[in-house]
C-alpha cells in the first residue's frame, strides 16, 4: 500500500487526467469528487508503519511454538505483554492503527506554520478575526480537538519491546508451571519481515507435566483431622498438578472448617509441601494446618483450635451508629432469639427471626451467617444488615459466641418515578413514565405494598384513524403489588420450600386502558404468585392464579387495521359480491357494515362460492382472524416457571441460561361447569360472566450459552421453541398468549410480526401464531473502548398447530415445514454505558419463507429489504 501511494504521489500527470475526468462528468460531480478524496484518504492511512520511529519496528504478529507445534490456544497467547494492533475481523484490516495514523501529531507546529510563521496571512486573517479568536483557533476542534479524538478512539502502533518479550517468557514459564510443567526452557526470536515490522516467535520446550503421586495431611488440631477426613479433596493422586487445584482445595478447607464451628480459622493455616525430589514427573503432596496462634503480650501462642457453639442471638431491630451506647427501650424473646428496640419495636417478630437462621446451640457456620444476611436484606425494609460474633463472657471454657445483629430501617415511605423514551413495533416514538409509592411494613411482618401509576402517549404511522396530532396513541393503568416474605398457603410449605430458599408470596392487581392502532383495549389483570431460591443461580414461580381479562373497545375497526386482511377480503368482493348495500361507489367493501355482511353471505353459503373453492376458504381464514383478534378473551391460568444460570457476574461471557414455562388456561373453570352442570352455549362451550373463556396448554424452552473466544470477543447463541395448544372451551389462544416474530429481539431481517405464520405472504397484518422456534448467533467483538461490533445469523419462524386454522401456507403440519425457516443475517454496533448498551443492528433477508421456492435465496438480500433495528441492551 505503501507503494502505491508513492506511485500516487509522483505520477502528476494521472493526477491531471483523473481529475480531467471528473470535471467532465456533469452528473454526479460532487458524489465522485468525494469518492476520489475519500480513496486517497484511505490509501494514505493505509501506512500503518507511519508512525513508527526510526530503527524501530511494527510487532505485527506473535508466535508460540511447544515443542516445535505451533499454538492457537489464545489462553496461553493472552500471557503476553504485547499483543499486536487489533484488526477487523474476518478482513484483518487494522482499523484502529490507521485511525490512529490519520492523527495530526504535531497540530501545534500546523498552526504555528498555517498562521503565526506566515505573516502575509496572519495579517490578512486579522482584519477579519482579532489576534484572540485566531490564538483560540488553536485549542478548536478542527486544529486540536479532531486529532485529539483520532488518537484517543485509535491505537497507537505497538512497537517491538524486547524488555516485555523477556518478561513475557517469564510469564509463560508461570503458566506453565501451574499446570504442572516444572522444568520449562523458553526463548524468542525477532522474525524481521520489514525494514519496520516484524513478529516474534516464542519457543517452549516443556518436558513432561508432573502428576500427584501421593497425598498426606498433618492437621495438628485433631478435632480438625476428623472432620477434613469426612470430605473430598480437589488434590487427587494421579492427577496432574495444578495450582488451581491447590488454591481451591485452601478454600474448601476454610469453609469447611468455619461451617463446623471453627469460628477462629482463616485461609492462611493452610500450606503445602512439595517434594518432587529423586521422583521423576512425580510430586508427593503433604497438607499442613497448623493449630490456631494468637498475641499474648509481646508473645506469640499457638493452641487447638476450638469450635464454637452460638450461645445468644441478640437481633437490634431499630439499630443506628449514633444509638449504639443508648439504652435499649423494649425487647421480647421469640424463638430462642432476643429481640431488641431503641424505640417500641414495630415489628412481629417471627418476621424477622423467620429470617434469621442461626440457631441457639447450634455451632457457627458461616453459610448460615451469609444466608442470614441474604434473607434479611431480601426483605426490602432494612439496609444492608451487619452480623458481628463476640465471644462469650459468661462461657469460662471461651467456646460460644453472641452473635449480634444490626438492622437499620428503610423509611416506611417512599416515592419513585421513572421517565423513558421508547420504541415499540407499534410506536415509532413514545414517552413512558410512572410514579410508585412504596409502604413497608404494611401489618408488621415485614410485607411490603407497591403502589404505581404509569402512562404512555406515543406516536405510529400504523394508527388506523389517524388525525394531525402527533402523539395518536395512549395507554394508562394501576397497578397494586403486596410482597409477603414468605409462603401463605393452608398447608405448611416448610419441607418442600424450606426458608433457606427465601421464598415469597405476591399478590397483584392491574388495570390498565389502551388507545392504540385503532382496536383499543381494557386489561384488567391480578396474580397470585410463590417465588423461591431452589440453588444458587436458579429462581422458580409458581402463579396459583394468574387472571387477564381483555376488552376490545372498537372491533368494527378492525378492518381498518388490518389492511392486508381487507385488501384481501375486497378484492374477493369486487368478483363475488351480488348485494349493491354491501359496497360504495366505487364497488369496494364498506367497513364494517359490508365487510361483515359479505363474510356472512359468503359463509352460510348466499354467495355462488363453495367450501371447496379456494376464495370460500380465503374468506373463511379472513373471519377466523377477525374473529380471534377482536373478541373479548378471559383467561384463568396456572403457570410455572424455572430459571438457571451459571453466570457468575457481570464480567463472566462463559455461561449458559435455560428458562423453561408451562402454563395451563381454563382447566380449573371447564372443572366446576362440568361438576356444576353449567349449561353451554350455542356454540357448544361454556361461559363465564357471559364469556366464553380460554382454555389452553402453553409450554416454552429458552436457552442462551456464550463463550468467550478471547478477551474481547464473545460468541453467543440462544433456541426457543414454544407451543400453545387450544383445547375444551377453546379452538384457538388468545392473541396476548400468542406469538410472533421479527423485531430487534427476534429475527433481526423482518419487522415485528412481519414474518410468517410459515410461508404465508402477509405483509401489513400483526401476524400471530401458536407456536415458534427461533435460533440465533452472534459474534460479538471490540471495535474501541467501549464500541463494539456484531455479525449476527437469526432463523426461525411461528405457525399455527393444532388449531382452528385451515390456511395451508400458515400450518405446521409435518417436519417438511422446517424449511419455512426464514434466515436473517446482518451486523451491528453497540455502545457499552456500563449497566446498558445500545445497539443498532441491520438485519438482510437471506432466506425468505414468503416467496416462490426458486427464489427464497439471496433475492432480497439487499439494501432496499433489509431492516433497521435500534435496542437497548443485547437481543439474548
Amino acid at each position: 500500500m505503501n507503494k502505491f501511494f508513492s506511485f500516487f504521489k509522483t505520477k502528476k500527470r494521472f493526477a491531471w487526467h483523473l481529475g480531467q475526468f471528473i470535471l467532465f462528468e456533469k452528473k454526479n460531480n460532487l458524489a465522485k469528487i468525494s469518492l476520489f478524496i475519500l480513496i486517497s484518504v484511505f490509501f494514505y492511512a493505509c501506512n500503518s508503519e507511519k508512525r513508527v520511529p526510526a530503527r524501530k519496528q511494527l510487532l505485527v504478529k506473535n508466535e508460540i511454538f511447544e515443542n516445535g507445534k505451533l499454538l492457537k490456544n489464545q489462553t496461553i497467547y493472552d500471557q503476553l505483554y504485547q499483543q499486536p494492533n487489533s484488526k477487523v475481523p474476518i478482513i484483518g484490516y487494522r482499523f484502529l492503527l490507521n485511525l490512529y495514523n490519520l492523527a495530526n501529531p504535531n497540530p501545534d507546529s500546523t498552526f504555528n506554520l498555517k498562521y503565526l510563521n506566515n505573516k502575509k496571512k496572519y495579517d490578512r486573517e486579522v482584519k477579519w478575526l482579532s489576534a484572540k479568536q485566531i490564538e483560540g483557533l488553536r485549542k478548536s476542534f478542527w486544529y486540536l480537538g479532531f486529532h485529539k479524538f483520532l488518537k484517543e478512539t485509535g491505537e497507537a502502533p505497538v512497537i517491538l519491546d524486547t524488555l516485555k518479550a523477556k518478561k513475557s517468557l517469564t510469564r509463560l514459564k508461570s503458566y506453565y508451571f501451574n499446570n504442572g510443567y516444572f522444568d520449562v526452557d523458553a526463548t524468542y526470536k525477532r522474525d524481521s519481515l520489514a525494514p519496520k515490522n516484524a513478529k516474534l516467535k516464542y519457543y517452549l520446550t516443556t518436558g513432561n507435566p508432573y502428576f500427584i503421586d501421593s497425598l498426606r495431611t498433618a492437621i495438628e488440631t485433631p478435632v480438625l483431622d476428623s472432620i477434613y477426613k469426612t470430605s473430598k479433596s480437589f488434590i487427587v493422586p494421579g492427577k496432574q498438578y495444578k495450582t488451581e487445584d491447590f488454591e481451591s482445595e485452601k478454600n474448601r478447607i476454610t469453609t469447611l472448617f468455619r461451617n463446623h464451628g471453627a469460628y477462629r480459622f482463616q485461609a492462611n493455616y493452610v500450606t503445602f509441601d512439595i517434594d518432587t525430589i529423586n521422583k521423576k514427573d512425580k510430586a508427593s503432596v503433604t497438607l499442613n494446618v497448623g493449630d490456631y496462634s494468637y498475641q499474648e503480650n509481646d508473645s506469640t501462642k499457638t493452641e487447638p483450635f476450638k469450635l464454637y457453639k452460638i450461645s445468644e442471638i441478640k437481633i437490634y431491630t431499630d439499630y443506628k451508629p449514633e444509638r449504639h451506647d443508648l439504652a435499649i427501650k423494649d425487647s421480647v424473646t421469640y424463638n430462642n432469639m432476643n429481640l431488641y428496640g431503641y424505640e417500641k419495636i414495630k415489628y412481629r417478630p417471627h418476621a424477622i427471626t423467620d429470617a434469621v437462621f442461626l440457631t441457639k446451640g447450634n455451632l457457627f457456620n458461616d453459610n448460615k451467617t451469609v444466608l442470614t444476611t441474604r434473607y434479611l436484606n431480601n426483605l426490602k425494609i432494612f439496609n444492608y444488615p451487619t452480623i458481628q460474633y463476640q465471644v462469650d463472657p459468661k462461657d469460662t471454657l471461651g467456646e460460644s459466641l453472641v452473635a449480634k445483629i444490626y438492622l437499620t430501617p428503610r423509611k416506611k415511605y417512599s416515592f419513585g418515578y421513572t421517565l423513558d423514551v421508547t420504541h415499540s413495533n407499534i410506536e415509532d416514538f413514545g414517552i413512558t413514565g410512572s410514579i410508585t409509592e412504596t409502604i413497608r411494613n404494611v401489618f408488621n411482618g415485614a410485607e411490603t405494598l407497591e403502589l404505581s401509576a404509569r402512562g404512555n402517549i406515543g406516536a405510529s404511522n400504523d394508527i388506523a384513524d389517524s388525525n394531525d396530532s402527533f402523539f395518536n396513541v395512549s395507554e394508562y393503568g394501576l397497578d397494586a403489588k403486596l410482597n409477603f416474605p414468605r409462603i401463605l398457603f393452608p398447608v405448611k410449605t416448610e419441607k418442600i420450600i424450606p426458608k433457606s430458599m427465601i421464598p415469597s408470596t405476591v399478590v397483584s392487581l392491574g388495570l390498565s386502558k389502551q388507545t392504540n392502532i385503532g382496536l383499543d383495549k381494557e386489561n384488567f389483570t391480578g396474580s397470585l404468585s410463590y417465588n423461591w431460591t431452589p440453588k444458587k443461580n436458579t429462581t422458580a414461580r409458581f402463579d396459583l392464579f394468574n387472571f387477564q381479562y381483555v376488552r376490545n373497545l372498537n372491533p368494527e375497526n378492525y378492518f381498518n387495521v388490518y389492511n392486508s386482511s381487507y385488501d384481501a377480503l375486497n378484492t374477493i368482493g369486487k368478483t363475488y359480491n351480488t348485494n349493491p348495500l354491501n359496497v360504495d361507489v366505487d364497488n369496494n367493501l364498506i367497513i364494517e357494515s359490508g365487510t361483515s355482511t359479505f363474510t356472512k353471505e359468503v359463509l352460510t353459503l348466499q354467495t355462488v362460492l363453495r367450501p371447496d373453492d379456494q376464495e370460500y376458504q380465503d374468506v373463511s381464514n379472513i373471519e377466523q382472524q377477525r374473529i380471534r383478534l377482536t373478541d373479548n378473551d378471559f383467561i384463568l391460568a396456572t403457570n410455572f416457571n424455572f430459571t438457571k444460570t451459571s453466570k457468575k457476574d457481570l464480567q463472566d461471557n462463559t455461561f449458559y441460561t435455560f428458562r423453561t414455562k408451562i402454563e395451563s388456561a381454563g382447566t380449573l373453570l371447564s372443572l366446576i361447569s362440568n361438576v356444576s352442570n353449567i349449561p353451554k352455549n350455542g356454540n357448544g362451550n361454556y361461559e363465564i360472566f357471559n364469556l366464553e373463556y380460554s382454555e389452553y396448554i402453553k409450554t416454552e424452552f429458552d436457552y442462551i450459552k456464550h463463550w468467550n473466544v478471547n478477551k474481547a470477543n464473545v460468541f453467543a447463541m440462544r433456541a426457543f421453541f414454544g407451543i400453545a395448544i387450544p383445547y375444551g372451551n377453546s379452538n384457538s389462544i388468545p392473541f396476548s398468549k400468542s406469538y410472533y416474530a421479527g423485531g430487534a429481539n427476534d429475527n433481526r431481517a423482518w419487522q415485528p410480526y412481519n414474518l410468517g405464520p410459515g410461508s404465508s405472504s402477509f405483509s401489513n397484518d400483526f401476524n400471530e401464531a401458536n407456536m415458534k422456534i427461533a435460533i440465533s448467533g452472534e459474534y460479538r467483538f471490540l471495535i474501541t473502548g467501549k464500541w463494539n461490533g456484531a455479525l449476527f445469523a437469526d432463523a426461525g419462524n411461528i405457525w399455527n398447530v393444532l388449531d382452528v386454522v385451515n390456511y395451508e401456507p400458515a400450518k405446521f403440519n409435518s417436519i417438511k415445514d422446517l424449511k419455512e425457516m426464514a434466515l436473517g443475517t446482518g451486523f451491528g454496533i453497540r455502545y457499552d454505558l456500563g449497566f446498558f448498551a445500545v445497539r443498532v443492528d441491520m438485519g438482510f433477508k437471506t432466506y425468505n419463507p414468503a416467496l416462490e421456492m426458486g427464489d427464497r435465496w439471496f433475492t432480497q438480500y439487499n439494501f432496499a429489504n433489509s431492516v433497521f433495528n435500534f435496542g437497548i441492551n443485547y437481543p439474548f
